[in-house]
């Protein structure tokens, strides 16, 4: 199964694939690019360092960019970043804010009927 290929068709669009597994990224290598991610963030380069922090798998990292995303209403990539972290307390919290979005959505559609 083409994997890439399903996905081709909605290029345009805001789509991820999420997998489990990490990039082999260890040691000095991981440390050196980590470092590089954390001096990018520091100077606003929010996407460079997501990109890295992607790459070696850096939870704190990621959670610093969910964090960022999140401050900016960009509420489904936070939870994307959040997600790869692992971070669950964050992932929790963010559950919950779109339980209540969506509760107000609903309490807003009952008033239009």
């Amino acid at each position: 199964m083409d994997i890439a290929g399903l996905f081709k068709k909605h290029e345009d669009e805001a789509v991820f694939i999420k997998t489990t597994a990490r990039p082999a990224c260890e040691g000095a290598l991981k440390v050196t690019l980590n470092r590089k991610a954390n001096v990018l963030y520091n100077e606003g380069d929010i996407e460079g360092a997501r990109r890295i922090f992607v790459t070696t798998g850096y939870t704190d990292g990621l959670t610093r960019i969910g964090d960022h995303y999140k401050a900016q209403g960009r509420l489904l990539d936070a939870l994307q970043m959040y997600q790869m972290a692992p971070n669950p307390k964050r992932i929790t919290e963010l559950s919950v804010e779109f339980a209540l979005m969506l509760k107000g959505l609903l309490k807003e559609e009952a008033k239009d009927v």
